[in-house]
């Protein structure tokens, strides 16, 4: 399977969720969707990132936007970071790298000096036609979700023009 590239349609995909249900791409059509990749829960890099997405989520609804953070973590896990951080967003589990491997997002890393796969923070952008509009590598927490809700606001004044 090929890495979605921007302007090109996104594979659908089906993965387990905290919403109680599996989330499937096609049926986010007609909505733009954030799909933020990020490497572990509960850890600050991620919590801060989780909330920043959380403080700006109903400026992301009003555009029309969805929220969906991924990482390899279990349902289980997400659920207590979900709660714990009181995010209004569903977490997606994937333990097996299906969308890791999908977005490209798996990458060698130094961890206290030793060699770890793991996920590259990364977030892209979706839009409603399922077509990927934007794409974020190597972020940097501070400001990203700001940038995102730029990139979306940008999106859907386009659209309503």
């Amino acid at each position: 399977m090929s890495t979605p590239t921007i302007g090109q349609p996104v594979p659908d995909f089906r993965a387990e969720s905290t919403a109680g249900r599996p989330f499937q791409l096609s049926e986010r059509r007609g909505r733009y969707l954030v799909l933020y990749f990020y490497p572990k829960d509960s850890t600050p890099g991620c919590t801060q990132e989780g909330q920043d997405f959380r403080d700006l989520y109903p400026e992301f609804q009003k555009l029309g936007a969805d929220i969906v953070g991924v990482s390899r973590d279990s349902l289980k896990s997400h659920e207590r970071f979900r709660c714990k951080y009181e995010f209004p967003f569903e977490l997606l589990s994937d333990g097996d790298e299906t969308l890791c491997q999908m977005f490209d997002v798996i990458r060698m890393k130094n961890l206290y000096g030793k060699q770890v796969r793991g996920i590259q923070r990364s977030t892209f952008l979706i839009d409603a036609e399922g077509r990927l509009a934007a794409e974020w590598r190597k972020v940097s927490v501070k400001g990203h979700a700001e940038a995102v809700l730029r990139a979306v606001a940008g999106l859907a004044a386009k659209s309503s023009a």
